[in-house]
């Protein structure tokens, strides 16, 4: 295997080698290489290379996707996402807002599978929403990898940093309500890092770029919906589908839901539908490309090749040559 890492974060993966080789991992097993596109390229079109998995952003997943495949390799490319959480009427409203606050601003938003959009069904269920996360949001703590008090740490880099920025400014320009503002962040010794408190907007509409792109920070959405059907339409009309989840107390809702919604992975009062790893995971539309998931038999598959071996021991020549298929008696 050679795991070829973001360049944003190139060490973890060394740190994993030392410790396979600790574990007694034989040399040539596991193997790291970083490095840029030029990386990226030498595997994608070197003739040793016989798979990829790819996990990443939608644009560099389908150029994976697309310039794997044109060599003749099986690729898996799992890209961008924008996870909705539909919050019904009946919904337990405490465990709901509990959820939200953990899905949405849990590793400052940067994870593949992290909540960026609610959709409450109904106004009263969208206000009383509203009204219980202002405070949990206003109340959020940011700091420094040493702080074991802190809820969030810093974004990954300055450039994500601005472009978080950017688009709670734009999703103003646009007129989303800006409920809370979590641009203004300063910490003593650390000015110069790349801190954001949460950010929670209200009345999101599913045409703003706010809503469309993938923000990757802490930056919550609220799209409200009239009605059932309509949150469906919601989930449904984003260009990605790796997760979502709806908090209910109705078992219909909840399997009506699971039937309509084109997401790869659905979670039922479950904010971050993240299965054990022998279960598939994986999305659909523009957030997977390839046929297969990863983790489960489907993982297996995709990094094996099956072999089907036909064989029988006979005593003798029995009844002459056989001339119809099979020819196995």
């Amino acid at each position: 295997f050679i795991c070829k890492p973001s360049d944003r974060n190139p060490s973890a993966p060394l740190m994993m080698g030392e410790l396979w080789t600790e574990a007694g991992l034989p040399d040539g097993v596991w193997n790291v290489l970083n490095g840029d596109k030029i990386a990226v390229d030498g595997l994608l079109m070197h003739s040793d290379v016989p798979a990829i998995s790819f996990v990443g952003s939608t644009v560099i997943g389908e150029y994976v996707y697309q310039t794997g495949t044109a060599q003749n390799k099986r690729v898996q490319a799992f890209c961008g996402a924008k996870n909705h959480m539909v919050v019904m009427p009946d919904a337990d409203m405490d465990q709901a807002v509990d959820a939200l606050m953990g899905a949405g601003y849990g590793s400052a938003g940067e994870r593949c599978m992290a909540i960026s959009v609610a959709v409450p069904v109904g106004k009263s269920t969208a206000d009383e929403l509203v009204k219980r996360l202002k405070p949990k949001v206003q109340a959020l703590k940011v700091g420094p990898y040493n702080d074991m008090e802190a809820d969030m740490g810093p974004v990954i880099t300055s450039q994500a940093k601005d472009r978080i920025e950017k688009l709670i400014a734009k999703g103003e320009d646009e007129g989303a309500e800006l409920i809370v503002d979590g641009r203004k962040v300063s910490l003593q010794g650390y000015e110069n890092g790349f801190f954001l408190n949460g950010s929670l907007f209200d009345r999101v509409t599913t045409d703003m770029d706010l809503y469309k792109q993938e923000i990757f920070g802490p930056v919550l959405s609220i799209a409200r919906a009239q009605d059932f059907d309509t949150a469906v339409e919601i989930v449904n009309g984003h260009e990605y589908g790796n997760g979502v989840a709806v908090f209910t107390q109705s078992g219909d809702v909840a399997r009506s839901f699971s039937k309509q919604v084109d997401v790869g992975m659905i979670g039922v009062n479950v904010p971050i539908p993240v299965p054990m790893a022998f279960h598939h995971f994986g999305g659909s539309k523009r957030s997977k490309f390839g046929d297969t998931q990863m983790h489960g038999p489907q993982s297996i598959h995709f990094f094996t090749k099956l072999k089907t071996v036909s064989a029988r021991w006979p005593s003798g020549i029995e009844g002459g040559a056989q001339f119809t298929m099979p020819t196995n008696r």
